[in-house]
């Protein structure tokens, strides 16, 4: 893997301040990562300044939608493009400063040895999340407990959103019958290759509330995940997956 490259998928949408800042640090981490901006449509002009980030700095990419249809669909694109492309390892990252770009070399350290690993704030019996709100905590963190209870998966952040994945996980689980976005989509994709027999890991990272735009959390993508959970666990049942 030593020889591999690796591709970090970050979806927008009005992230144009976080994205000037962000890019730099991923790409600071390793030479071998390069970044994807799967920008959907942004009104506020963050695929423009992806294309203008993409025409100084080689290491950075764009694939530009059409419209903001949802986070799970704008990273089933970008593992579409990086399937097409000589990346080994591919990773799902926030925009904001959510997920610490200092984090990506221990991710990478721990996936020579697993199929895909989770960025996690709920591994070793520890919650580490910083100026989130209350209300949000108790969401993510019960709805992985949820997750974990009706599907039996071991993952203490099933609804986690910054994980690494070996190209071999994503090319064997059926990206094409994916169904879910948001925690949901999280949720699933861990199942499928779990599912699948692949192994992982949880590295502790520090979650940081984002101090720039408007998360995109709602209670829509909170009830898709209540009943997906459901959905996920029927399929494995009838060998659906």
């Amino acid at each position: 893997m030593s020889e591999g490259r690796f591709l970090v998928i970050v979806p927008t949408y009005n992230e144009k301040d976080n994205l000037l800042r962000k890019a730099p640090t991923i790409l600071a981490q390793d030479e071998r990562i390069d970044v994807l901006v799967v920008d959907d449509a942004s009104p506020d002009g963050t695929g423009d300044l992806a294309d203008e980030m993409a025409s100084q700095e080689p290491r950075v990419h764009v694939l530009h939608r059409t419209s903001k249809d949802g986070l799970g669909k704008a990273y089933l694109a970008g593992f579409a493009w990086a399937l097409e492309r000589d990346y080994e390892l591919i990773f799902e990252m926030d925009a904001d400063i959510s997920h610490p770009s200092d984090a990506l070399p221990s991710l990478i350290a721990a996936a020579e040895h697993h199929d895909f690993v989770i960025g996690s704030r709920y591994v070793g019996g520890r919650v580490t999340v910083s100026n989130w709100p209350m209300s949000r905590l108790l969401v993510s963190y019960f709805g992985s407990v949820y997750a974990r209870t009706i599907t039996r998966m071991p993952v203490r952040d099933a609804t986690g959103g910054f994980n690494c994945w070996h190209r071999r996980v994503l090319k064997s689980v059926q990206l094409d019958r994916v169904r879910s976005n948001g925690y949901a989509f999280q949720i699933e994709l861990k199942f499928r290759a779990w599912c699948k027999g692949f192994t992982f890991t949880e590295v502790p990272i520090l979650f940081t509330e984002r101090d720039s735009g408007e998360s995109k959390m709602s209670k829509r993508i909170v009830r898709e995940a209540v009943w997906r959970v459901w959905w996920l666990k029927f399929q494995q049942v009838f060998r659906r997956l």
